[in-house]
């Protein structure tokens, strides 16, 4: 990826005059260009790693996969998030990590993890480099140095077990050569998060991703049925038989550690045949209350939609789900709902009945498959709007998390409060939006993206204004993070979120598995 944007280059999306219409109109934006700082004016700390630890990170992984160019060091200097895209303009000195590594195998990842243990190095898993709570920022937490250990090597489909369904992959293997491999035996993992084309395996299981698929094929922590991970303490190969009542799973203690335990090289997954048939339809309900209550209806009674969706009414109202025209054109008022359904034709076809029945039972009407393929088509497509939009001077971030169904209305309701006092207060309007992306039996996430105008320092504007929106999600009982990970961002509210004696757990497994504490020091544990 660009090392101060999202994603390919080539894909960027300049703004259009009716987002330009807009955000004058909503946030008082006028015509602006940010100056773009060069990757050769950028100016890094100095490596602190010494010269023999070189030498030896070297020894283990080959002198070619041991690098601290200042250009390696560059695209490693955190992940893709507001923050991190706006400290990639800063024209003081910046910080990265001092080397990276590239281990070609699990011998290699324990070598390196035993001679930063004993050097007191830092270590940071590095995946596809999309996290945007902070997940790879370059703490060196007292420690000598910091290191960031590049899995991209680990990029094989190594089993595929077409009786039972399930697939070894990689950790380094990213969505789309997921897709691919899997998609020349036939089969399909069917994970499509927003990360989806540079996001890694290893990445999706150490921060329990989400996927935009999940109402049909569920999150990626449900697709895991095995994984190994190599820590300073050993290797761990967990996931023997489909279920067990062997004690506790410890799967589940490696799902979602984010590096701090240990570096996931493989995980074993559940997969399917491609699907034969796909439908696609599109819905209008008059508010945001009415689509919640039919998506619940939908999630309750299990007709089986693949994707299902949910705009509010200024998701809507700007034409951001679809991402094809935002500003330029509306969907006739209320609230745009989104469904697909894959499988054999017959089952897509009863599915879709079954639901479509359901949604108009409570309020929905069909606008056809038009809008839903155009949401599909734009569904990776909104960071590189985002970045446009930092150029030009706005603010602009997401954030998300998930409650019961009976307290959706409430959340968001302080949560969007929470946002527009905060900014208002730094001197802009706020335009809030809001959108269901996953679905569950007793509730469902809440999304929001943010778009306001930069006031003063945008990194301190943000700061300030996540902090009341996350304050207002624990203070209105929901998760602090649904699907987009802890990292440094989150970490000061899980506390709330499990307890002191739960960051004592942590804690305990964390120096059970990792006694020098060298793996991703500052994030997920309080």
């Amino acid at each position: 990826m660009k090392w101060d944007a999202w994603g390919d280059p080539a894909a960027a999306k300049p703004l259009s005059d009716g987002i330009r219409a807009l955000l004058k109109q909503a946030v008082g934006l006028e015509d602006s260009k940010e100056p773009q700082l060069d990757a050769d004016e950028v100016r890094l700390r100095p490596s602190a790693l010494a010269q023999a630890d070189r030498d030896a990170l070297a020894g283990i992984v080959g002198a070619e996969y041991c690098r601290t160019a200042d250009r390696d060091r560059l695209l490693h200097a955190g992940g893709k998030s507001t923050l991190d895209l706006l400290r990639r303009k800063d024209t003081g000195v910046q910080d990265a990590p001092d080397a990276i590594v590239l281990p070609g195998g699990e011998d290699a990842v324990a070598a390196i993890l035993r001679h930063c243990s004993e050097r007191r190095i830092a270590v940071i898993p590095f995946g596809g480099g999309t996290s945007v709570v902070g997940g790879l920022d370059p703490t060196r937490g007292g420690f000598e140095a910091v290191v960031s250990l590049d899995l991209r090597r680990f990029d094989e489909l190594l089993d595929l077990d077409e009786v039972s369904g399930q697939a070894v992959l990689g950790a380094g293997v990213t969505g789309p050569d997921a897709e691919r491999l899997l998609g020349e035996r036939g089969f399909s993992l069917g994970h499509f998060p927003q990360s989806f084309e540079y996001a890694t395996i290893g990445g999706f299981a150490a921060t329990r991703s989400s996927g935009q698929d999940s109402a049909g094929y569920g999150r990626f922590d449900d697709m895991v049925t095995g994984l190994r991970m190599v820590t300073p303490a050993g290797t761990l190969d967990l996931g023997r038989a489909p279920e067990s009542a062997a004690g506790p799973d410890l799967r589940e203690l490696l799902l979602g550690s984010e590096g701090t335990f240990g570096v996931i090289t493989q995980v074993r997954l559940r997969v399917h045949r491609i699907p034969e048939a796909v439908r696609y339809e599109a819905w209008s309900f008059p508010d945001f209350t009415t689509g919640a209550a039919a998506l619940r209806a939908v999630t309750q009674n299990a007709t089986g939609p693949t994707v299902i969706r949910l705009s509010d009414e200024a998701e809507t109202g700007v034409n951001l789900a679809t991402t094809e025209a935002i500003g330029e054109s509306r969907i006739a008022g209320g609230c745009l709902g989104i469904t697909v359904f894959e499988g054999t034709r017959e089952h897509v076809e009863s599915r879709h009945t079954e639901t479509g029945a359901l949604l108009a039972a409570h309020g929905g009407t069909s606008l056809g498959e038009g809008p839903a393929r155009a949401w599909e088509r734009g569904r990776f497509g909104a960071p590189y709007l985002r970045d446009s939009l930092l150029a030009a001077g706005a603010l602009c971030e997401t954030l998300e998390t998930a409650t019961d169904w009976s307290n959706v209305p409430a959340l968001k309701a302080a949560v969007t409060q929470a946002l527009t006092n905060a900014l208002a207060d730094s001197g802009t309007p706020a335009l809030v939006m809001c959108h269901i992306s996953h679905v569950y039996p007793t509730g469902a996430s809440l999304y929001f993206t943010v778009v306001a105008g930069q006031r003063g320092d945008p990194i301190e504007q943000w700061r300030a204004a996540k902090k009341a929106a996350s304050d207002a999600i624990v203070a209105a009982g929901g998760t602090i993070t649904h699907h987009h990970a802890v990292g440094a961002d989150h970490r000061p509210w899980m506390r709330d979120e499990v307890g002191e004696l739960g960051v004592r757990v942590l804690r305990a497994v964390k120096s059970t598995l990792d006694p020098a504490g060298i793996l991703n020091p500052g994030k997920l544990i309080p």
